[in-house]
């Protein structure tokens, strides 16, 4: 029976330092083969100590039971420092419950429906651009997700296509970004005082940079566009013009440039991973390709999408779910306990690193049925239902759950809907995927797919 890729574990003990290498070229491989069947494993360096945990109760209770006791690791964002600054991606306390009150609603239930129109259009740019590229030679598609989910966020949150200037700078110095920025920083596995130096590569500083540079010229417009009354209602306006219930303050024009670059890395980023393997998963089983087609030609009309489409394409909703536990776009979370706890009757000393793993839990072989077949009908089954609430978190969850969940359960169904009815994709036999993880999950060398016209039915034309 076919099975998506997965990378093979790393087999046997190894040095810290060959670790190390490792974990800099893949997160997964570096990886033991246990881990998807352990409840919790021990990793030991000289510095610190990490318990990765994916027994249910355990992931439960630092998610959701304590939150507060177990902080987002500041280890993790040593990497991350010169392109999100001070975001809520990687902050704590008192810091990150003011911006999450600024931040959360305008991803409320009604803000989705208004941000709906916007998403319709970049699905629509997308399978213009396809019909080029529909010819049967072999597409990188990871190039073609990331350009659709980068204009549904230049669309939702400013406004304006990708197609726009400001946009498509901050686009290619993104892709730069990712090809010069390592996520293993010497600040996150050594102990570092603040004041030293964390050896940020020359090219990552520069793109950092420039990514904000370019993203504080459009909040800074958009500031004088609100000032004048003159500011169309987005995300930006609505986050930029949300005050803070307890304190009565808005975001600066520095604050608000530190949340437009997470929301543009875990929006763009997470969604184009995400979709770029959904494609893949689709190519690979053809006949689930022909459902989510065949139901996206029933369900949306011949004008395009609307709103109330969205909860009918069950299908292509399941098949969305079902990427996410095979490839979680991010694949490891880090906390930090705050106090000596006992886990599994380990002791856990304060300043541990806590490592949540979804894509050890999502394969875990002591929860799952067929961890490691692609059955987007397991969630109509009692045990895909019981790991839905237990053992699936590829929005994280508690608190701390990804502000854009909502947001992204309804583009990648929509989109994954929008070019399934418009084209059949097929796999390139002659360059197979294989995952890699370093900031999020994607090909090695991409994922390249072979693409063909449908007609209006969802079937193949000729």
């Amino acid at each position: 029976m076919t099975q998506p890729p997965k990378p093979p574990a790393r087999q046997g003990r190894v040095s810290l330092w060959r670790y190390l290498r490792l974990f800099r070229q893949d997160i997964l491989s570096a990886q033991p083969a246990r881990l998807y069947r352990a409840w919790m494993a021990e990793f030991r360096t000289p510095f610190f100590r990490s318990y990765l945990c994916n027994e249910p109760a355990l992931v439960d209770l630092v998610l959701k039971g304590r939150p507060d006791d177990f902080p987002k690791s500041n280890r993790i964002r040593e990497g991350l420092t010169p392109l999100l600054g001070n975001s809520v991606f990687v902050t704590n306390g008192e810091t990150w419950r003011r911006q999450r009150r600024i931040i959360d609603p305008a991803f409320e239930g009604g803000r989705l429906r208004d941000t709906f129109p916007a998403m319709r259009t970049a699905g629509q740019g997308a399978v213009g651009r396809l019909r080029d590229l529909a010819t049967g030679d072999p597409v990188e598609i990871e190039a073609e997700t990331s350009h659709v989910a980068a204009d549904v966020i230049f669309r939702t949150l400013f406004s304006i296509p990708i197609q726009h200037d400001t946009a498509r700078q901050v686009f290619d110095a993104f892709r730069e970004h990712q090809r010069s920025q390592p996520v293993l920083n010497l600040g996150a596995f050594v102990p570092l005082p603040r004041w030293f130096p964390r050896f940020h590569g020359r090219r990552a500083r520069a793109t950092a940079a420039r990514i904000r540079q370019l993203i504080e010229t459009l909040t800074a417009q958009r500031m004088v566009e609100i000032e004048a009354g003159k500011a169309p209602d987005d995300l930006a306006t609505k986050i930029m013009t949300t005050a803070d219930p307890e304190t009565g303050e808005r975001f600066e024009v520095s604050e608000m440039v530190d949340q437009v670059a997470i929301f543009f890395l875990a929006g763009h980023e997470t969604s184009a991973s995400a979709l770029a393997w959904a494609l893949y998963l689709l190519a690979l089983f053809p006949d689930w390709q022909d459902r989510v087609a065949e139901e996206a030609a029933t369900v949306i009309g011949p004008d395009g999408p609307e709103f109330s489409d969205v909860s009918r394409l069950r299908i292509a909703r399941d098949v969305f779910r079902e990427t996410l536990r095979l490839y979680p776009p991010v694949p490891m979370m880090v906390r930090q306990a705050t106090k000596c706890e006992h886990f599994r009757k380990r002791e856990v000393r304060p300043g541990s690193q806590i490592v949540l793993s979804p894509w050890h839990l999502h394969r875990h072989e002591r929860l799952w049925e067929r961890p490691d077949d692609f059955d987007p009908a397991r969630f109509g089954t009692d045990n895909g239902k019981g790991c839905l609430r237990s053992a699936y978190i590829p929005f994280s969850a508690g608190p701390r759950v990804c502000t854009g969940a909502g947001f992204a359960m309804i583009e990648g169904p929509l989109i994954l809907s929008m070019l399934t009815r418009a084209f059949r994709f097929e796999i390139d036999p002659t360059r197979p995927a294989m995952p890699v993880a370093h900031l999020t999950v994607r090909g090695k060398t991409g994922i390249w797919l072979k693409i063909t016209p449908r007609d209006e039915t969802g079937r193949d034309r000729g």
